[in-house]
Order: structure tokens, then sequence, then C-alpha cells
């Protein structure tokens, strides 16, 4: 926001910046564009249709919200902040959800968990994080159905059939959904091993790709590279990624030296989910996570120890979106007891 004294939407200090939540939310939508292209490329056009549907949705409830609430519509409406919000819950949605999936997640993100909550800068949860737990306990069905790599299927849906489909549940003639679907890799991990089979075995799927699930991984490197330009652009802190990959690699690590039959290596826990896209783009969220150094450090540990345990031992395949929101809880208690020192206090002062 602009810093002048004169402009009622600042705050002191009143100290020149060239930043604010425009630019800023812009940069991430540019770091999100590798991983984004990657995934279009490597499982179709889905991912783009959502991202349409529900940028929309969430720029209309946004609008809607902002009326009600009588906020300076042009100023909150542009700043990117429920564009953000819309491509990270897609993100974490199935490419050929139907159309009315991304709607209903965006009207939760917005609506409920962004402005009930006293809009941009108070909610207490991330909303993106907050919907897709929502939809996911609500409609388990549609959001455990996801795509197959392009690779490994024998018609792909164009631009126009895939809009088709998400609208009208319309496939092209003799063509069945379960010929473009498939499991993702810790969801058929996670079936099989309770099925009593070995990790070995598990091995031969070909969801599994070179480095963790088949296509995912790269669309993982995607991410893992906009999110690397992130910290170099300073609009994230190093903190809160690395404390969280490095807790999930060594839990899964100690894990898979105890049961390499039961517990998945650890490059497959980092690139074969939502860790990536958890670690730079979710758990960063400058609203909802913790803020002093030491804060973030544990902020991020704890997902990444938290999501290891819901992968293992939990009810859903992938836990980092739980993870961000349990963490969340923690972060008033971890910003009170991990502040810094006031400059120029000294021990004991004040104490009669």
């Amino acid at each position: 926001m602009p810093t002048s004294p004169t402009n009622p939407l600042s705050s002191s200090p009143f100290i020149p910046s060239s930043a604010s939540v425009a630019k800023v939310m812009r940069t991430v939508i540019y770091a999100l564009i590798p991983g984004i292209t990657l995934y279009i490329w490597l499982f179709g056009w889905g991912v783009l249709v959502n991202i349409l549907i529900a940028c929309t949705s969430a720029l209309f409830f946004e609008w809607g919200m902002l009326l009600i609430r009588a906020r300076p519509v042009k100023v909150f409406l542009f700043d990117g902040s429920a564009v953000i919000t819309a491509i990270l819950l897609v993100l974490a949605i199935p490419p050929l959800a139907p159309w009315w999936l991304p709607v209903v997640g965006c009207f939760f993100a917005i609506v409920v968990a962004k402005h009930l909550y006293g809009g941009l800068g108070y909610n207490t949860f991330n909303p993106a994080m907050a919907a897709y737990a929502v939809l996911l306990i609500s409609f388990p069905r549609e959001l455990s159905v996801w795509d197959a790599p392009l690779a490994q299927v024998d018609h792909s849906l164009s631009f126009i059939e895939t809009l088709r489909y998400s609208f009208f549940h319309s496939l092209p003639t003799s063509l069945q959904f379960d010929a473009l679907t498939s499991a993702t890799v810790l969801d058929h991990m996670r079936t099989q091993i309770g099925l009593g089979k070995s990790l070995a075995e598990i091995s031969r799927s070909p969801v599994f790709g070179y480095l963790g699930g088949a296509g995912y991984e790269w669309v993982n490197l995607g991410f893992l590279l906009g999110g690397l330009w992130l910290i170099y652009k300073k609009i994230i802190s190093w903190h809160i990624p690395l404390a969280m990959l490095v807790a999930l690699a060594a839990i899964s690590a100690l894990c898979y030296v105890i049961d390499a039959q039961t517990f998945a290596n650890p490059l497959l826990h980092i690139l074969g989910g939502a860790s990536i896209l958890g670690a730079f783009f979710i758990a960063t969220d400058p609203v909802t996570a913790s803020t002093t150094p030491r804060g973030r450090i544990i902020y991020g540990a704890g997902i990444g120890l938290l999501t290891f345990a819901i992968r293992a031992w939990g009810g859903y395949p992938d836990g980092v979106a739980f993870a961000v929101l349990l963490m969340g809880l923690t972060v008033p208690i971890l910003d009170h007891y991990t502040a810094p020192k006031v400059f120029g206090a000294r021990a004991g002062y004040g104490k009669s």
C-alpha cells in the first residue's frame, strides 16, 4: 500500500517503500508459473480450466464481500490476494474436478476463511488450505480422482473437451473417465501397504517416477525453482521452507532406515506430494505463519513432522494442508515465546 500520512489506508511508520501487497502477490504468481506450465504440459488443460474458473469465482466473491463490508473495491479487488488463494486451491484439487468444486472452494476461502475473519491480514487460517480441508471432508470422492500423466493415456483431452467435461461431465465417444485417471503415488502406496504389500512390490507401479510420483516430480521441481526465486527476491525467508523440508526428510529417513518395506524414502516424500508447494507457497503465508526467526523454524519443522505423521498413520495420503492448519493454531504462542529482545532492553530491567 502507499505509505503516506495523507493516505487513510496506510499506517505508521511512514517510510517510503517499493513493496506493496499487489507487487508481492504478482511476484508470487510469477513464481508459480514454472510449476503450472509443467503441470499443463504433463497432465493436460484441466488445471488451467480450474484456474480460470477459480479466479473468476474468487474475484466475484471478493467484490461482493467488499461491497457488503463497505471497503474500497478497487484497492482490495486487484491486490492479487484473491487470485493467489484461487490458484493455490486449484493446485490442491484434481485437474479434472467438476466446475462447481473450485467455485464452492473459493466461496469458503474468500467469504468464510478470509472476510468473516476481518479480511486480508486478519484471517486466522490459510484460506486456500481451509477451503481444501472443507472440500476434502465434504466431497472425498471428487477429491480422490487424479489425472494420469499424458504419457500414460491413449487420448488427451483438448482445451474444449476439458471445458465440456468440467461443465457438462461429457467425454468424447468411446472414451472412459477411468482411462484418464490414476491414483497419486502417495495414495497408491498407502492403499497397497494397507493390503499387506511391500514397498518393493508397490514401486513397480507406473504411478512411480524417477524421483517421486510420475509427472508430479517434475511439477514439484518447477515449484521448487519458483520458491527459490521468491527467497532470492526476499518475498519469503528461508526459515520455513528449509525447516519443513529438513524435518520431513529427517523423520522419513529415520523411518525408512527402520523399515524400508513400509515407509517410503525421503525423496518420495519431498517430490511425491504437495511438500514443495506447501513449503514455499503455502506455509510461508505472511498472515498465518509465524513472524519471528525462531518461531518460523519451529513452525516449519512442525509442519514437516505433522505431514509425515498424517501420511504414515493418519486418514489422508497427503497431510500438508492439515499440517499447515494445525500449526497455524500454534502461531500466537510461538510468536510470544520466540520474540527477539527489544533493542536496548536489559535483563531484569523494570523488575522490583
